[in-house]
């Protein structure tokens, strides 16, 4: 029996648009201050001024250059980037929130199934759209792209094909402000030599273990023994071996209602101090923060996440007194379970995670009243 055999049927008839925003955080500081545009900007706290804090929120192309990337620490850019060109400014997530509602209100134009990642990248299925049937999807990724820069100032990529990991996929390669469209009978022509880093799901560990089979690439995937495979890396490999021949038929959610948000990282370089720990544990719950906000909804449980070098793994909750959805509020409980860890501090932490849930949706209120009538 051939390897794809064992793969579910794909299903190619469906219009996905992947839209990410170009560098969305710095590109709107750059609106705000044009003269930006010219300088390696970086989207953080200066380090300079706080201690030596700081988290990169993001970062402008022109920094980029220099290998300065979201969730480095701020003091990496001060050390790759020339004191002449590098500017820091501090993030201001009111105003992105305000922006990324002006823009998600253009994507209900034209489809109700939306399904939005963070506040500068969705999921749209146009298979079904607002602007008419004789309308292409690639006349409604321009017709995006285009509403946006006009009445933003801002440019997206896109990637349009018939499911969410290659319209995904073909966003990335379009960057900056480009379309990939990615047909079915296209889709193992753009994935051949894909390096196998590159497919969602694939952290550092499992990398590893893939470099170990000898796949480095999509050909490599593709050519694998089935059963050594699957015995390897079970539901995973399966799912990596689903995404190789082009299959995903994960449906685009519009307005459900999650159970979770969160954020995690793994670090390739243990941390051993509370001081880093707690720039990481900042970050998420900003992060958090403007996925709650966007979405009108409030937490009402803190979730706090980590594993150290010898991979054991804790977690903690706390449940707030009333549900939320501020940043200062998840991260000062995210710092007090962290207290409980200093074994782990002190042999080295490999993973950091805070999430929160039950999430409620911020317009129901919650309403108390007395159990007895006061006579």
């Amino acid at each position: 029996m051939a390897l794809q055999d064992w793969l579910p049927k794909n299903k190619t008839d469906r219009k996905i648009i992947h839209l990410d925003m170009d560098a969305f955080y710095a590109s709107v500081e750059e609106l705000k201050n044009p003269s930006l545009k010219q300088k390696a900007l970086v989207v953080a706290h200066d380090p300079r001024k706080n201690n030596g804090h700081g988290v990169v929120t993001t970062s402008n192309y022109n920094a980029r250059r220099y290998g300065v990337f979201s969730a480095m620490p701020a003091t990496k850019a001060i050390e790759k980037i020339p004191q002449n060109e590098l500017v820091f400014v501090n993030p201001d997530f009111k105003v992105y929130r305000k922006v990324s509602s002006q823009i998600h209100r253009i994507f209900q134009e034209v489809t109700d199934l939306v399904e939005t990642v963070a506040l500068d990248e969705a999921y749209l299925d146009v298979t079904q759209n607002k602007l008419g049937h004789n309308k292409t999807t690639i006349e409604l990724a321009s017709y995006l792209q285009k509403r946006i820069l006009n009445e933003t100032g801002l440019t997206c990529s896109v990637g349009i094909s018939y499911n969410k990991f290659l319209a995904k996929l073909g966003s990335e390669y379009a960057k900056p402000f480009g379309r990939t469209i990615i047909l079915p009978e296209m889709a193992n022509i753009f994935l051949k030599d894909y390096p196998i880093e590159k497919f969602p799901g694939v952290g550092k560990k499992t990398l590893s273990r893939l470099h170990d089979y000898s796949i480095y690439t999509h050909d490599d995937l593709v050519s694998v023994n089935i059963h050594e495979f699957l015995r390897h890396f079970k539901r995973a490999g399966y799912d990596l071996l689903q995404k190789a021949f082009g299959i995903d038929l994960r449906p685009v959610k519009a307005n459900h209602l999650r159970k979770s948000y969160g954020k995690e990282s793994t670090f390739l370089e243990p941390i051993h101090t509370k001081t880093k720990a707690k720039r990481m544990l900042k970050l998420y719950c900003d992060e958090i923060e403007n996925q709650l906000n966007l979405e009108n909804l409030k937490a009402q449980t803190v979730v706090f996440k980590i594993r150290d070098v010898d991979f054991n793994t804790s977690t903690r909750r706390q449940t707030l007194i009333q549900a939320n959805n501020q940043s200062n509020e998840f991260y000062q409980i995210a710092c007090q379970l962290l207290d409980d860890f200093e074994s782990e501090l002190n042999i080295g932490v490999r993973l950091l995670g805070v999430s929160v849930t039950n999430i409620l949706d911020s317009e129901i209120e919650s309403i108390s009243l007395p159990l007895f009538q006061t006579q």
